[in-house]
């Protein structure tokens, strides 16, 4: 097995000089699946003198599928777990909507009102009609939003995008309507 050209191309972009690539290639590093033996940058950059801490870093991460190298191993939760949107810290099997995180002692899954159908739940959109949440400090402007004709969908991105001085504005339209 030797290194195909594509490999050898991808190992010069990360450093490798030719004479390192036949350093490499001296030191029975010839695929690349050769460098899980290997281990680690370190191992690596004693292996080739010359190479460098930081090349050596990037062709193991290059190598091993590590950090930058594009891979990494594949993660797959069930549909009902839940993260807490504070510290992401996953909660255990037991945990119902409403419950404090186990982590950091937070709301893990904050319940809010929906703008649009008035329900209530976890999450960020509403399990009623499909409404993306907004903070609860935003609730009033966004139902006056909806009653100002604005379509669902866009009053989230209509309040995110809003400065300050726009909000308290509108805050001003709400306490004049309300009064």
């Amino acid at each position: 097995m030797a290194f195909t050209a594509l490999e050898k191309n991808i190992l010069k972009s990360k450093g490798l000089t030719e004479a390192l690539l036949k350093k490499l290639e001296k030191a029975g590093v010839k695929s690349r699946d050769e460098f899980k033996t290997v281990g680690d940058a370190a191992t690596l950059a004693q292996l080739v003198p010359g190479l460098g801490a930081e090349n050596a870093s990037s062709i193991m991460a290059w190598a091993t599928g590590g950090a930058g190298g594009g891979g990494g191993p594949v993660v797959v939760d069930s549909a009902d777990v839940v993260y807490c949107v504070h510290c992401k810290t996953k909660q255990p099997k037991d945990y119902s909507s409403g419950d404090l995180c186990v982590s950091c002692g937070k709301q893990a899954e904050p319940i809010l009102s929906c703008y649009w159908c008035s329900r209530s739940g976890p999450g960020k959109f509403c399990r009623s009609c499909g409404a993306e949440f907004v903070a609860t400090a935003e609730l009033d402007l966004a139902i006056h939003l909806k009653r100002e004709g604005l379509p669902k969908d866009d009053i989230p991105k209509k309040l995110k995008a809003m400065s300050a001085a726009e909000k308290e504005a509108l805050w001003g339209r709400i306490r004049k309507s309300r009064g």
